[in-house]
């Protein structure tokens, strides 16, 4: 998942371009193929034992039309494209014209990034409502019809917000809580890897690209936004009993806004409780898990959730 391209001054959404181009360099070597978001649906619910790259750009900044879309367009790159409605023809943004020309190449899916790209996890249901309706309306008008794609402003989302982006029928909804999209993930809180300049540098990003799927058939609390009487969680995650060597896994969390090893308690040979000993202290509480396969890759699944009061 990127954002804004050679916007030097916005280091935590930006990606420099000569880091990018040594990045779409190592994709290159890795054979790994990019896919369409058109095949998307396919591989995922087939379980197709292979490995692709799916390109996010998130809000349709400017930048990515002048500075990474000629390259991407010059590679024959498909990529997603998640819009604001309310930014777009705005100073620094993408005009509709420009969005327009990207979907005629056949290389741009577009998906619904809200309207306002507010915090809408803290809105009441009519109000989510009433700004997805808004864009969803902008769409129909602009583009002639309604993305069946979304991605959560922030990367935040919560059981409401869930099912108001499934009572407007989106098929798929993104997150950015890294890990690798498999046929176990909820179709409505699908990660990514966020990329930018503190997590795009390249040892990091080959990294990534040797990671696998970790498949889990449940995590506790199911809901992603906590109240101030639900922070710290008691994290469960619910592996499918047939994972080789979880007793290998390891987790960390930025719980008392510092990141350390959590502690995990084993309550059989594919069940654990991740111990947050200390409040999650700023707005986004993270846990990354990670597992050494014995070819040497790394099964990665993230969990995110969004602190209402810290």
């Amino acid at each position: 998942m990127y954002h804004r391209f050679n916007e030097n001054k916005y280091p935590s959404t930006n990606i420099k371009m000569e880091i990018f181009k040594q990045q779409l360099s190592e994709i290159k070597k890795s054979q790994i193929e990019f896919i369409h978001f058109n095949n998307f649906e396919e591989v995922i619910k087939n379980n197709i034992d292979k490995n692709y790259i799916l390109l996010t750009i998130d809000d349709a900044f400017e930048s990515f039309y002048l500075n990474a879309w000629p390259i991407l367009k010059n590679k024959n790159i498909p990529f997603v494209l998640f819009v604001s409605t309310r930014e777009v023809d705005k100073h620094g943004y993408m005009t509709w014209d420009q969005i327009k020309e990207l979907e005629a190449s056949g290389l741009a899916t577009i998906g619904n990034h809200s309207h306002s790209h507010e915090y809408l996890i803290d809105w009441s249901d009519n109000e989510i409502k009433s700004d997805l309706l808004t864009s969803i309306k902008i769409f129909k008008n602009k583009l002639g019809y309604s993305p069946k794609i979304f991605s959560y402003p922030f990367g935040e989302y919560s059981s409401n917000l869930k099912k108001i982006v499934s009572d407007l029928n989106f098929k798929f909804a993104f997150g950015q809580h890294s890990g690798v999209i498999d046929q176990t993930k909820d179709f409505l809180e699908l990660p990514r890897f966020p990329i930018n300049e503190k997590y795009g540098e390249l040892k990091r990003f080959k990294t990534i690209l040797k990671t696998l799927p970790f498949p889990y058939e449940e995590i506790t609390p199911e809901n992603r936004y906590l109240k101030v009487n639900e922070n710290p969680p008691k994290v469960k995650v619910k592996f499918f009993d047939n994972l080789i060597n979880i007793e290998k896994i390891n987790c960390y969390s930025n719980e008392g806004n510092r990141w350390r090893k959590s502690v995990i308690e084993f309550l059989n040979n594919y069940e654990i409780i991740v111990l947050i000993e200390e409040k999650f202290k700023s707005e986004r509480g993270r846990i990354n898990c990670s597992l050494q396969e014995e070819n040497g890759k790394w099964r990665w699944l993230g969990i995110q959730y969004v602190i209402a009061e810290y």
